[in-house]
């Protein structure tokens, strides 16, 4: 096994959940719920889920593409919504100062 991997991936996707959405939903489940070890149960297996689908799908394309490819293309993906939400984040700034 590889643990550095291992460790980078727990790292990657510890941090990019943290403070989300999907915790917030958690939360306020667990909060409001008389059994929380049912909602932590069926949060943790929608999180496995989701994970062991995108690495069946990442290994699928990966078969099929070069890595390269993969990593450029998901690059311009990332690229092109960051520019959206500065776009839309920089109309947004200027219907609040004309109103």
């Amino acid at each position: 096994m590889d643990w550095q991997l291992l460790g980078l991936s727990f790292i990657a996707v510890f941090l990019s959940e943290l403070g989300d959405k999907s915790q917030l939903a958690v939360i306020a489940l667990g909060g409001s719920s008389k059994f929380p070890h049912a909602v932590f149960l069926g949060t943790t297996g929608a999180l496995l889920l989701t994970s062991f689908l995108g690495v069946l799908v990442g290994q699928g394309v990966a078969e099929i593409l070069p890595t390269n490819i993969v990593k450029v293309t998901a690059a311009i993906g990332f690229a092109i919504m960051g520019i959206r939400l500065l776009s839309s984040n920089e109309k947004e700034a200027e219907e609040s100062e004309n109103n």
